[in-house]
């Protein structure tokens, strides 16, 4: 077992559970009016707007579960994977996750921790990825 794409897709299972956690307790519980699951209001944007943003927030936590699990896979039962499809897999995970860090880096200027494990994130891909080479 790859201990690095283990604790990699661990990160991701970890990062999607608080930003989801996170998300509705900050940002979308004011949004919300009482007994609704999906946020409907706020003072600058239309209704439908709001529900989009609220799908969208927790679209990238499924995708940020989705990528732990192949992480997690591939760091479990590398034994029996096709060597060019994993290192495919792996590098465009790693290109992901370290273009995600400097987006939410450059975008929130360094003030969201979430760019930290997301570069932390790609930091042990591909170091998982140098040792399954």
């Amino acid at each position: 077992m790859c201990i690095y794409l283990f604790l990699a897709g661990m990160l991701c299972f970890l990062l999607g559970l608080a930003h989801s956690i996170l998300g509705e307790y900050l940002i979308f519980k004011t949004m919300r009016m009482k007994g609704q699951l999906v946020p409907s209001k706020s003072a600058g944007l239309k209704e439908r707007h709001v529900r989009i943003l609220w799908a969208t927030w927790h679209m990238a936590s499924f995708f940020g579960w989705g990528i732990g699990a192949m992480l997690v896979y591939t760091a479990t039962e590398s034994d029996v994977l096709h060597i060019a499809s994993t290192h495919f897999l792996l590098q465009t995970i790693f290109w992901c996750m370290l273009c995600s860090s400097v987006l939410v880096l450059v975008g929130t200027k360094g003030k969201h921790p979430g760019w930290a494990v997301l570069f932390l994130i790609s930091i042990l891909t591909a170091i998982g990825y140098l040792n399954y080479v």
